[in-house]
């Protein structure tokens, strides 16, 4: 049986953890601001703008970018009153619902894209060495396996070792003959 308490070690790590989480999503927010969307919202823009015909199913979109459905969907919803998104039915799947990036989206993430890179350099990458980033990525995907241990996440979806993360908007597959917007398509 293990201890009822956590050692200072573990407790501080988790606390930094804890910090991470809370800290980060905000200050990407904040260096997002002048291009008017978050750092969700850039996400999801990426997502969309690296899909075949810059579309993607709303399954798959909430998939890649580690979302429930329903959080996807209000996301959706704010990006269409922008007009940087909008969705329409699957023609390959009539019960399924495509969101498809617009110009203007195509614009805002065009425009977003160095913002965004610069943030994370600044805030994540510098200061670690090419080893300090696979740690991290080992790190997180140790603890991300643990939260999807049934892999619906397509971060966590191809597993540690692979050299593809399915996230990873530019990893779908070209050769796959069914529908592009299909969630199936980035495993």
């Amino acid at each position: 049986m293990s201890s009822p308490v956590l050692r200072y070690d573990q407790r501080v790590a988790v606390a930094r953890l804890h910090a991470l989480l809370e800290l980060l999503p905000t200050a990407l927010d904040k260096e997002l601001a002048p291009a008017g969307i978050t750092s969700f919202e850039f996400t999801l823009l990426e997502a969309l703008h690296e899909a075949d015909g810059h579309r993607l199913r709303l399954s798959a979109l909430a998939s890649r970018t580690n979302a429930t459905l329903a959080r996807l969907s209000r996301v959706v919803t704010s990006l269409e009153r922008k007009d940087l998104v909008m969705r329409a039915p699957c023609e390959e799947d009539g019960r399924a619902t495509n969101a498809i990036l617009t110009d203007a989206g195509e614009t805002v993430f065009a425009e977003s894209a160095g913002l965004y890179a610069d943030a994370v350099r600044r805030m994540i990458l510098d200061g670690l060495d090419d080893d300090g980033v696979d740690q991290l990525a080992t790190l997180s995907y140790a603890i991300l396996s643990k939260l999807d241990p049934e892999r619906r996440l397509a971060v966590t979806a191809t597993g540690a070792d692979s050299a593809v993360c399915a996230a990873d908007p530019s990893a779908t597959s070209e050769s796959d003959p069914e529908c592009a917007a299909d969630p199936e398509r980035t495993q």
